[in-house]
């Protein structure tokens, strides 16, 4: 290469560096002020330090033993070599590589030195847990070690390990070429085809590669404890592998020690050639295959699996105790809970727990969150709203609650200029509540958050004109949709620049704000502007006026981001929620600690565990982590003014979070006792960590070993009740006292069913009982015919009294029906279904839906059935038809006076059947009007539906069925109804 050509390398080679050094340097720069705006500078560079010695240890140890291979094999080349055209040839290359040998052997170490310590620099955490080990106070049930082994230290000496294989197999590489370019291997030529040096060295490299076999042996050891092995469908050493798999690896690693020391011996010090070493490889090849192959399958085939639930017995187990440890499901407490009644009782309106169902569903009303409290269309509650619970006068309820943030992506084309969007519509206003078993006008009741412009009312009701859930300070500046960075406290010749909020009386006016916390990182020197806007990109960093000496930056703004990034061991937990605490709004998120090296547990994919319904829907999906290990240690808080990370100790026996506190200086997370009871008042059993547990409950609630090895009994998380999606139901939350419990708790629930069938199999809740959690199962008998969600929303809505209220519900609004949460609870010795039923315009491409009527029944769910305008006047009319029936209960066997499942519900008769008769051909007669264009016959048709529903309601009321039809609407229907009364209602794109 020319010398000009050489220049030009050089600079573009440095331009690339500098370009990347500089990006790097910017990007560390600007993660320490963002850390030490947090103050958890000792994250930062603990992680850093940490990742840099890796980078640099195990760096250094990869480039020093290769580079010491290829150097001893240049200094073990033979002085004269035979002559030969192989000789020859490589003379050239010699003749390259000898004048500037150390230069070609440190650039091949340091290359691969680097990519060794890229590597190694991955593996902080490991490195720290190491470092930091606890005990568990648990011992594996084989080898009776510490399960802190398993979870500290196993999985950085698998690494080192690899990494020791890794360089043995790069020098043994190396060495042989370096050996062959100077002489030492020879493939031509006469005499012996390696040097006595080259023999010694290459065979000294080999030998150390088998006694690190040897070491691999002894930890897959360990290893059977961890894998896939027990049947069925089960992890850890099972009869074969302790029996049969576990000597046999013993017996290897013996052998290659033997091995090794033959390889030695024989080639150097006894017979000096390669045949008795290639010998010894051989038979170690031939015991693997054997010994740790053949031996394990025969005793399978030949021992175990004539009687494999016998044999396996002990181990299965080991897992199920192992697994119910490893994810806090050892203490789940069981109750049986017959559901005989299937009579609504007389004092089911006055139960508390039954009033106190949620019926605004936290998905479906974000929209009228968004329509009713917005005032401003950049305002916006996310896809999916919280549910909390706040006492209000002396009453502890459950509220659906949100944040009114400004949605950027929502700002007109004029408000999306660069100044607009960061540094004027920077935070949002507001904590919006509303009870969540309470509507008005289809609309929430809201309590808090109005803004006072008037906008929260709504038909024949006014929601409150004053906050009963009081807020100091209601701005936004942190929150779920803050995804863009903001640049606050400057004030323009001393006028505020900040939107804050609309003028309480007057919408188009806005008041003014200028931050005044503490949160965000100082810009105001020129160098920190220039910084930034060589990292955003953007040079109204340094060009903009609204850029000044006051101003500050926030950036990393959403609360779950924040978490993560100061404690990034944590894994949270996708759905954050917004509370008011000490009149603050502050976000509360749950952290879990995790392992997947718990012996004998079962290994789970944490995000397909999680995957429901709401998935990216208002919650976050989860990595696709594989553990089997989760403890819920932390309980997180941000707060929404000034962005204040807080870590609570929430598991104070968790081994794994005692190590990461003390890795970070033991005072990077705030003892438990230090959780101020106003933020206890507020947690709740985290929805990803109890959907985890339910599904192991699925199985692992079966803790006899030859029980669990049939599967008989194993249950299923039902799908969406409705069946709009094929994905799990979610789990709710409910404000309500269980059989069994002594009080009203705020708890997870979620039903389930036996597996490949539909029907009810128990009740799984999540509470926390004096600040500790608590799993609680009600189980009903296993010949129990109460129905699961799926078919009680199936006999529900096809009813032959609720069926045409549901067709006219879509008919006279021109909407479509969706159905909301449909939840399933026992009380009074029976079991209560509510499902919500949301009516949404077609004709406004922006309607949000209206919750119209409280779909309700009792006992199997299909006799007692109502459609109510709102929850008490549904539990009413239920109390109304139990007290018209003969009181009936379910044994074993036999359902009573209700029909079996799948018999249908029951046929209209009489009148009755008559005045159904007339609404399905007044319905077809509208229909068929509308299509035809004639408006004189459609009019005609509006009136003749009316009349029908008109005497459909008085046969009802004659039967003695309570009715809460509407009458028929002047609207024409906007899609194609069913032809009949018994057609199935509209399908919901909503999940229950």
């Amino acid at each position: 290469m020319s010398r000009r050509g050489r220049v030009t390398v050089g600079v573009l080679v440095g331009v690339f560096l500098l370009f990347t050094l500089l990006g790097w340097g910017i990007d560390a720069y600007t993660d320490y002020l963002w850390f030490d705006e947090v103050e958890f500078t000792n994250v930062f560079t603990g992680v850093l330090l940490t990742r840099l010695v890796l980078f640099l240890a195990i760096g250094a140890a990869m480039a020093v033993i290769i580079a010491g291979n290829l150097y001893l094999a240049y200094r073990l080349r033979p002085l004269l070599r035979p002559h030969s055209a192989e000789q020859a040839t490589l003379e050239r290359y010699r003749m390259v590589i000898r004048p500037r040998l150390g230069t070609w052997i440190a650039v091949i170490a340091v290359i691969i030195g680097f990519f060794s310590g890229l590597s190694a620099q991955s593996r902080w955490k490991d490195w720290m847990l190491f470092q930091n080990a606890q005990p568990f106070g648990v011992e594996d049930p084989q080898f009776k070690v510490d399960v802190g082994f398993y979870v500290f230290e196993y999985p950085l000496l698998r690494y080192l390990l690899g990494v020791g294989f890794t360089v043995v197999v790069l020098s043994v590489i190396g060495a042989l070429a370096v050996h062959y370019v100077f002489g030492g291997v020879r493939l031509q030529g006469v005499g012996d085809r390696m040097t006595t040096a080259a023999r010694a060295h290459l065979t000294t490299l080999v030998a150390i590669f088998v006694l690190l076999k040897a070491v691999a042996y002894i930890l897959d050891r360990r290893a059977l404890l961890l894998e896939q092995h027990v049947s069925p469908d089960l992890y850890g050493a099972g009869y074969t592998d302790v029996n049969a798999l576990l000597p046999a690896k013993e017996i290897l690693a013996y052998i290659s020690i033997v091995v090794a020391i033959a390889i030695i011996v024989f080639s150097n010090a006894i017979m000096r050639n390669l045949v008795w070493p290639g010998v010894s490889l051989a038979l170690l090849a031939i015991s693997a295959v054997a010994i740790g192959g053949i031996y394990p399958l025969a005793v399978q085939n030949f021992q175990v699996r004539p009687s494999l639930a016998d044999k396996e017995a002990p181990y299965i187990k080991r897992s199920i105790d192992a697994t119910r440890d490893a994810f806090g499901l050892a203490d789940t407490q069981v109750t049986p809970y017959a559901a005989e009644s299937i009579v609504p009782p007389s004092n089911l309106a006055g139960n508390a727990s039954a009033q106190n169902v949620r019926v605004i569903d936290p998905q479906l009303v974000s929209e009228a969150f968004t329509q009713s409290q917005q005032v401003r269309g950049f305002y916006d509650f996310g896809p999916k709203l919280d549910v909390d619970r706040y006492t209000i006068g002396d009453k502890t309820q459950d509220y659906v609650v949100g944040v009114r943030e400004i949605n950027d992506t929502a700002l007109t084309t004029q408000q999306q200029n660069w100044l607009n969007r960061h540094t004027v519509f920077t935070h949002g206003y507001g904590l919006v509540a509303a009870p969540a078993n309470e509507s008005c006008g289809g609309l929430p009741v809201f309590v808090s958050g109005s803004l006072g412009t008037g906008s929260s009312q709504t038909a024949n009701c006014a929601s409150s004109s004053t906050d009963q859930i009081k807020v100091d300070q209601p701005r936004i500046y942190y929150g779920e949709q803050s995804t863009e960075y903001a640049i606050v406290g400057q004030a323009e010749e001393g006028k505020n620049t900040e939107f804050d909020r609309p003028q309480p009386n007057d919408t188009n006016a806005e008041q003014r704000y200028t931050y005044e916390g503490k949160g965000g990182v100082p810009i105001g020197s020129l160098f920190r502007k220039l910084v930034f806007a060589i990292k955003n990109t953007e040079s109204n960093f340094v060009l903009s006026d609204a850029v000044n000496a006051d101003s500050k930056l926030m950036y990393i703004r959403d609360p779950r981001s924040r978490v993560e990034k100061v404690a990034p061991f944590l894994t949270i937990d996708g759905d954050p929620y917004p509370a008011v605490v000490d009149g603050k709004i502050q976000w509360i998120l749950d952290g879990y600690t995790t392992s997947a090296t718990y012996p004998y547990a079962q290994r789970i994919n944490l995000q397909e565990e999680t995957q429901d319904e709401l998935t990216n829907r208002g919650t976050f999906a989860l990595a696709r982590d594989n553990i089997n290990y989760m403890r819920n240690s932390v309980k997180a808080t941000v707060d929404a003014y000034d962005g204040t990370v807080t870590l609570y100790q929430f598991d104070d026996q968790d081994p794994v979070l005692k190590a990461w506190n003390q890795a970070f200086g033991g005072d990077l997370i705030k003892p438990k006792s230090e959780i101020p009871e106003s933020l206890q008042n507020h947690f709740r059993y985290p929805a990803d960590m109890f959907k985890v547990q339910r599904n192991l409950l699925t199985r692992f609630h079966v803790t006899q070993p030859n029980d669990f090895f049939t599967g008989n009994d194993f249950w299923a998380v039902p799908n969406t009740p409705d069946g709009s999606e094929q994905s799990k139901q979610p789990p709710f939350y409910l404000n309500v006292q269980l059989p069994g419990q002594d009080e009203t708790r705020f708890q997870i629930t979620s039903a389930v069913t036996p597996s490949k069938r539909e029907n009810l199999a128990a009740l799984i809740s999540g509470s926390y009982v004096e600040g500790k959690p608590k799993l609680e199962i009600l189980e009903l008998p296993d010949e129990t015919a109460i129905p699961g969600p799926a078919q009680v929303h199936q006999r529900m809505t096809s009813n032959s009294t609720v069926r045409p209220e549901l067709t006219l519900l879509q008919t006279n609004n021109q909407a479509t029906v969706l159905y909301g949460n449909l939840i399933s609870l026992p009380v009074s010795g029976g079991m209560l279904y509510v499902e919500p039923v949301y009516v949404k315009s077609s004709q406004q491409a922006n309607a949000a839906p209206l919750l119209q009527k409280v779909l309700m029944s009792y006992g199997d769910g299909g006799k007692y059935v109502v459609l109510a305008n709102n929850l008490e006047e549904g539990l009413t009319a239920l109390v109304n038809q139990g007290k018209n029936q003969q009181p009936t209960t379910t044994q074993p066997g036999n359902t009573g006076t209700t029909p079996p499942a799948g018999t249908g519900p029951p046929q209209l008769t009489g009148q009755l059947a008559e005045a159904a008769t007339a609404v399905d051909k007044a319905i077809a007669e509208v229909k068929a009007a509308q299509q035809s264009g004639d408006f004189v016959r459609y009019g005609t048709a509006l009136q003749a539906l009316e009349t029908a529903m008109n005497t459909f309601q008085n046969a009802q009321q004659a039967a003695g069925v309570p009715t809460t039809a509407p009458s028929a609407g002047a609207s024409a229907p906007a899609s194609s109804p069913p032809s009949t009364p018994a057609s199935a209602p509209p399908a919901s794109p909503s999940g229950g």
